[in-house]
């Protein structure tokens, strides 16, 4: 695989991307703003406080982690999905020397670029609106590209063996939407069974909503196995979705 190439590939989205920001930036931004409000405004006025600190505050560090893993989703999902099957772009990116592992590359980088991207705006919202305790809540955002990463890794394998675009309605129902609901945001899983806690200590939406909390209170010792998960797991399934690829596109 040539870095080149797959530079070439991730430019080419970001390049698309900045003609069409205007109407994609809406739905990755505006979700969490209305989970923070409708959550943290509205159930936070019937709950006092979660671990000495008002609920609006506890679920804000959560919301960054959030909308980079969304942000990862909705790319390497439905994005990458459209770029192979319907606008025929990966066909085209093949016609020249660049290949599969290329594409596959930029595809994942793309998906962590666009974590980073929306994690910090959601960082700098909730910063502003002093929702934040600590200045080192921006030593979360290598966190949020290690977790964009993996969390592309996951969305590209699923991509490369669903058989058509209808098939994502059970990635989201049964993969994305638990793991958003028992990640942690919302509520602290310590009440929950057990089961829960170990199921949710596997998904990489609850590590990276740690980190985020710890940085946000400036507890960067809590977090060095939640960012060690991120890391590991990253790393032992990036060669899945190159292998993958490779079967789906190459005949």
């Amino acid at each position: 695989m040539r870095i080149k190439g797959a530079f070439r590939v991730w430019q080419r989205n970001f390049t698309v991307y900045t003609k069409l920001y205007k109407s994609s930036i809406v739905l990755n931004f505006v979700e969490p703003i209305l989970y923070l409000a409708a959550f943290g405004l509205g159930l936070g006025g019937f709950v006092s406080e979660i671990k000495g600190q008002p609920y609006v505050n506890f679920i804000a560090p959560g919301m960054i982690a959030s909308s980079a893993v969304f942000a990862a989703v909705y790319e390497c999902t439905y994005g990458t999905y459209v770029r192979m099957t319907f606008q025929k772009t990966f066909d085209g990116i093949l016609a020249t020397p660049i290949g599969v592992d290329e594409i596959t590359a930029a595809e994942i980088a793309w998906g962590a670029s666009k974590s980073v991207l929306y994690g910090t705006i959601i960082m700098i919202v909730i910063s502003a609106f002093g929702l934040v305790k600590s200045p080192l809540v921006v030593v979360a955002i290598p966190a949020v590209f290690v977790g964009g990463l993996l969390v592309a890794e996951i969305c590209v394998v699923f991509v490369s063996v669903v058989p058509g675009i209808d098939s994502f309605n059970y990635f989201y129902t049964l993969f994305l939407t638990p793991m958003l609901l028992f990640s942690g945001i919302f509520f602290p899983l310590d009440g929950m069974p057990a089961f829960v806690s170990i199921a949710a200590g596997f998904t990489p939406l609850y590590h990276l909503v740690a980190v985020c909390r710890a940085c946000a209170a400036g507890d960067l010792a809590a977090i060095p196995w939640s960012l060690a998960y991120l890391f590991g797991v990253a790393a032992l399934l990036a060669p899945v979705p190159f292998v993958l690829m490779r079967r789906r596109m190459v005949l």
